[in-house]
C-alpha cells in the first residue's frame, strides 16, 4: 500500500474536525458547567475521550499545499516559502514580481 502524504492526512483531519465540532463543543459545555452534578460531567468527559484524536482542532497543522512543508508557511497563499520562490520565479503566482531574492 501506499504510503499517504502529510496533505491528505491533513485534509483527513480537517474533516474529522469538522464531523466531529458540534458533538465536541457541546461535551465541553457540559464538562465545564458547575451547575451541573460531578457524574454527568465526568461522564461527559469520557464520552469526549472516546471520540477520534484527530476530530480535535489543535491537531490541525497549517502545512504547503504542494509539498506538505509544516515550516515557513504563508497563510495568504497556502504556500511553504520554498515553493512561494519557486513559483514566483518562474512567474506562475499573479502579482508577485522576482526582483532580487
Amino acid at each position: 500500500m501506499a504510503k499517504k502524504s502529510m496533505v491528505e492526512r491533513e485534509k483527513k483531519r480537517e474533516r474529522l474536525v469538522a464531523k466531529y465540532a458540534a458533538k465536541r463543543d457541546a461535551l465541553n459545555e457540559v464538562i465545564h458547567d458547575q451547575s451541573r452534578p460531578m457524574e454527568e460531567r465526568f461522564k461527559a468527559s469520557l464520552k469526549l475521550a472516546e471520540l477520534p484524536r484527530n476530530s480535535s482542532a489543535t491537531r490541525l497543522h497549517n502545512r504547503c499545499q504542494l509539498t506538505g512543508r509544516p515550516h515557513a508557511y504563508y497563510r495568504k497563499l497556502k504556500l511553504s516559502r520554498i515553493m512561494l520562490r519557486e513559483l514566483g520565479s518562474f512567474g506562475q503566482i499573479p502579482g508577485m514580481v522576482k526582483s532580487s531574492w
